[in-house]
C-alpha cells in the first residue's frame, strides 16, 4: 500500500494529475469562504447557528446542503454548489430518451456530446439564477445592511451563478488535466470537509461515566456507532464492487489457414448499477414532504388530518421511512432503465462475433439481459434502501442527533466510498500501465462476483 503511494509521486505524468486535481480542490474550498457583498455575515451566522436543525426545513437545508456541496450558513460565492449542474445534466440525460434530436445528437459521438454540455450550461445558467434569487429572499433578505438590498440582489444574484459556473469549470478542468471525476470529487469534498465536524460533536455530547444520564451517549452505545460505521462502509465497498458476470463466448473464425476467436470473457453487469443517483433523486422529493406536510398543519391547526400527516411524514417515522424505500426502490429501476441499454448491448455482441452459450442473438439475448439486470437491481435496491434508513433509525433510537447520524452513515458516506473507490481505481489502472504494482497485494482492486 505504501509503495504504490512512494510509485504514485515517482511517475511524472500521473504526480501532476494528482496534485493538479489537489490544487483545484484547495481552490475550491478557498473560494467556498468568498461572501458575497452587502451581506451581514455575523448576523446571518448566528442565526443559522440558532436555528433547529432538527424541523422539517432544517433537515431539508442539511440535506440539500450534502448533496449540493454548498453551504446556506453563510453567504457563499459558492453557497448554491454544484447541484444547479447536476439537474441540468440529469435532465438533458432524461430528455435524451424522449426527444428524437437529443437522441440523435447522443449518437454521433464526441461532436453531439460536445453539444449536449453546451445546452446543459446554458440550462446550469438559469437554474442557478432561479436558486440563486430563491435563496437569497429565504435565506439572506433579512441580513442585508439597510438601504443596500437592490444591491444585494444585484451582486448576490451574480456573485452565486458565477461561483456555480466556476465549479462547472473546476469540475471540467480536473476531467481533462487532473484525475477521477471532478463533479463527485467537489461534492465528496464538501461532505468530507463536514465530517470532523460531525465527529466533534459525537465527541462532544459522548459521556462514558458510570454514572451517565439515560439520553446521553455512554460507551455502550459509542462502540455501537463505531461499529455500525464499519459495517456501513465495509457494506458499501461491497455492493458497489458487486458484479453478476455474464459469460460470453466468442465466435471462432478461420482467416487463411488460422483460426482466431473462440476466446471465453465475461460480460460484467453492476449490482448497483445506478450508483447514489436513485437515492438522491429519492432524498430530493422526501426533504420536501416534511416541509410541505408542516406548512399544511401550521396553516390549519384545527385539522386533525393534517397534524397526523405531519406526524406521520416526520424524519424518523415509519411512514417516513417506508416512503423514502419505495421511491429508492422506484428511481433505481427508472435509473437502470435508462441507463442500461439491452437490446443495443445485444446488437454490440452480435455484431462483435460473440454470444451468450445457450441463447440465440438478438431478442433472446436481450431478454436474458434485461431479465438478470432486473433480478440484480434488486439486491442493489435493497442495499440503499437500507443505507438511507440508518441515520434516521440510529438518531430516534440512540438519542444521537440527526446532523451526526447523516454524517457517519447514509447518502453521504455512500457517495464518500463510491467515489474514492473510483479515484482509486483509475489510479491504479494508471499504475498497473506504467508495469507498477497496484494498492492490493493481488495486484488491482477486483470486483466482487
Amino acid at each position: 500500500m505504501l509503495g504504490a503511494v512512494v510509485n504514485v509521486f515517482r511517475i511524472k505524468d500521473l504526480r501532476n494529475k494528482v496534485l493538479f486535481t489537489i490544487a483545484m480542490l484547495m481552490i475550491y474550498r478557498i473560494g467556498f469562504h468568498i461572501t458575497i457583498p452587502c451581506v451581514d455575515q455575523v448576523k446571518l451566522t448566528e442565526s443559522v447557528a440558532s436555528r433547529d436543525t432538527e424541523s422539517p426545513l432544517g433537515r431539508a437545508v442539511e440535506m440539500m446542503q450534502m448533496l449540493s456541496g454548498g453551504s446556506f450558513s453563510q453567504s457563499s460565492v459558492f453557497g448554491l454548489g454544484i447541484m444547479p449542474y447536476i439537474t441540468a445534466s440529469i435532465i438533458f440525460m432524461l430528455l435524451g430518451e424522449v426527444l428524437p434530436g437529443l437522441k440523435k445528437l447522443r449518437q454521433e459521438g464526441q461532436t453531439g456530446h460536445k453539444k449536449i454540455q453546451e445546452y446543459t450550461r446554458y440550462l446550469t445558467v438559469l437554474i442557478c439564477f432561479v436558486q440563486s434569487v430563491a435563496f437569497l429572499k429565504i435565506f439572506v433578505s433579512g441580513y442585508v445592511y439597510p438601504g443596500m438590498e437592490k444591491q444585494a440582489m444585484i451582486m448576490g444574484v451574480i456573485a452565486m451563478t458565477a461561483g456555480t459556473v466556476f465549479l462547472m469549470w473546476l469540475g471540467e478542468q480536473i476531467d481533462e488535466y487532473g484525475i477521477g471525476n471532478g463533479i463527485s470529487l467537489i461534492i465528496m469534498a464538501g461532505i468530507v470537509s463536514r465530517m470532523p465536524w460531525a465527529v466533534r460533536m459525537l465527541l462532544q455530547n459522548a459521556d462514558f461515566r458510570l454514572d451517565a444520564p439515560v439520553g446521553s451517549i455512554n460507551l455502550p452505545k459509542m462502540l455501537f456507532l463505531v461499529g455500525a460505521f464499519v459495517f456501513v462502509v465495509s457494506g458499501a465497498i461491497l455492493i458497489t464492487q458487486g458484479q453478476r458476470r455474464i459469460p460470453i463466448q466468442q465466435a471462432k473464425q478461420i482467416r487463411g489457414r488460422k483460426m482466431y476467436g473462440g476466446a471465453r470473457h465475461y460480460l460484467p453487469l453492476r449490482v448497483n448499477h445506478g450508483g447514489v443517483m436513485p437515492i438522491i433523486f429519492a432524498s430530493s422529493f422526501m426533504m420536501f414532504l416534511p416541509v410541505v406536510a408542516n406548512w399544511f398543519k401550521t396553516t390549519f391547526p384545527d385539522v386533525i388530518f393534517f397534524a397526523t400527516l405531519q406526524e406521520s411524514l416526520g424524519p424518523g417515522a415509519f411512514t417516513y421511512n417506508l416512503l423514502f424505500m419505495l421511491f429508492i426502490f422506484l428511481f433505481t429501476y427508472f435509473w437502470v432503465t435508462v441507463q442500461f441499454q439491452p437490446k443495443e448491448m445485444a446488437k454490440n455482441l452480435r455484431d462483435s462475433g460473440s454470444f451468450i452459450p445457450g441463447l440465440r442473438p438478438g431478442r433472446r439475448t436481450a431478454e436474458y439481459l434485461e431479465t438478470v439486470m432486473a433480478r440484480v437491481t434488486y439486491y442493489g435496491a435493497s442495499f440503499l434502501a437500507i443505507i438511507a434508513i440508518v441515520p434516521s433509525v440510529i438518531s430516534v433510537s440512540m438519542g444521537v442527533s440527526g446532523q451526526i447520524a447523516s454524517f457517519l452513515g447514509g447518502t453521504g458516506l455512500l457517495i464518500v466510498v463510491s467515489v474514492s473507490l473510483d479515484l482509486v481505481q483509475k489510479i491504479e489502472a494508471n499504475l498497473l500501465m506504467r508495469s507498477y504494482d497496484g494498492f492490493s497485494e493481488s495486484g488491482r482492486i477486483k470486483g466482487t462476483r
